[in-house]
């Protein structure tokens, strides 16, 4: 019985694939990763891992500690970024623990995937994923209490209250009207977006706004200005606009939901 199985990081689409010289180490206790031909300009990036660290019995263990999944997502980010990055350059990337049980396994099993991977290609391909996420700021968490006389009647008492609902209930439709306001701006300027909803009910506080944007390279400086543009106008409404990127499109390599 094999005591090794291939962990492939992504599918690689260029004219040639260099040395290994510079490619990261990948996995912790894996070889060095290297690229497996599927046909022509086609690639898989895969390196062979020992069963003694990534059996599945020992994944579905790791997966109770969140450390051993980080140092695992950072070690296949760095392969995935580091091919995403060459020049004329498209990847797929797969996700974490795609793993076959031999090198013939899954050239096999990619190639027959071909079509599938074919249009996940076309719609990445001279993009980038850039993602945006919005929160309420911390200070405008909290309604400032203002120094006020005191009420000297109930019915002061009572329009003082009316007042703080009124204003908070107002920072809360303006926060959310710029946080839309923002979503709108950038989409067009992307290829494809994605905007997360899908919150748990047990999540305290989710984000206003977590969207994944698919944008041209030609446009990225367009993009990225405005959004620098929306995080000024989010300030002012009490929301702390955060953008992240570029990174491989993790978000875009299956097609928009039904």
């Amino acid at each position: 019985m094999a005591d090794t199985a291939i962990y492939v990081y992504c599918v690689l689409e260029a004219d040639s694939i260099g040395g290994r010289a510079r490619v990261p180490v990948g996995l912790a206790g894996g070889a060095r990763p290297l690229c497996l031909p599927l046909g022509r300009r086609w690639w898989a990036v895969a390196s062979e891992v020992p069963l003694s660290k990534y059996s599945p019995k020992q994944i579905e263990t790791g997966l109770q500690n969140l450390a051993w999944v980080a140092d695992i997502a950072v070690a296949h980010e760095a392969v995935v970024e580091h091919f995403a990055a060459r020049r004329g350059a498209t990847v797929v990337p797969m996700k974490l623990f795609t793993m076959f049980t031999s090198t013939a396994r899954a050239v096999a099993d990619l190639r027959a995937k071909r079509q599938v991977l074919s249009a996940a290609l076309r719609r990445v391909r001279g993009c980038d994923e850039w993602g945006v996420r919005a929160v309420r700021a911390a200070r405008a968490a909290v309604p400032a209490v203002r120094a006020a006389a005191p009420a000297r009647s109930g019915a002061d008492f009572l329009a003082a209250k009316k007042r703080e609902r009124d204003e908070a209930r107002a920072a809360v439709v303006g926060a959310a009207e710029a946080v839309e306001s923002v979503f709108h701006l950038l989409a067009p300027l992307s290829r494809d977006s994605r905007r997360r909803t899908d919150y748990p009910e047990s999540a305290a506080t989710p984000p206003l706004l977590d969207a994944a944007f698919l944008v041209p390279a030609v446009r990225k400086a367009r993009f990225r200005a405005a959004a620098k543009r929306a995080a000024a106008a989010c300030r002012s409404a009490g929301v702390q606009l955060t953008l992240s990127g570029p990174w491989p499109a993790y978000n875009f390599v299956q097609p928009d939901p039904p």
